[in-house]
């Protein structure tokens, strides 16, 4: 439910080192879990946070299907293994 045209404000507070809790209803309606990533920016002085899609962002870096993608990531975690190996 991403991109949603409805507005929702509330107050929340920034803690120790940047942290902030997001209320349950925001979580819940854009459907964030422990774990979801989000990209952060700043847009024209307002603070921006965006599920960050990363099989989008893998997609876009493949061409071919899912098959040929997943090859391709199976390969470049190969190679990181071998560099960190040394080998």
């Amino acid at each position: 439910m991403h991109g949603v045209d409805f507005v929702e404000k509330q107050v929340i507070k920034v803690y120790k080192k940047g942290i902030i809790a997001l209320p349950r209803s925001v979580r819940e309606r854009l459907k964030i879990e422990e774990g979801t990533l989000l990209e952060v920016c700043v847009e024209n002085g307002k603070l921006v946070l965006k599920p960050l899609d990363l099989w989008d962002r893998v997609w876009k870096c493949c061409k071919g299907s899912a098959e040929e993608a997943e090859r391709e990531l199976d390969r470049e975690e190969e190679e990181y293994w071998r560099k960190k190996e040394g080998k």
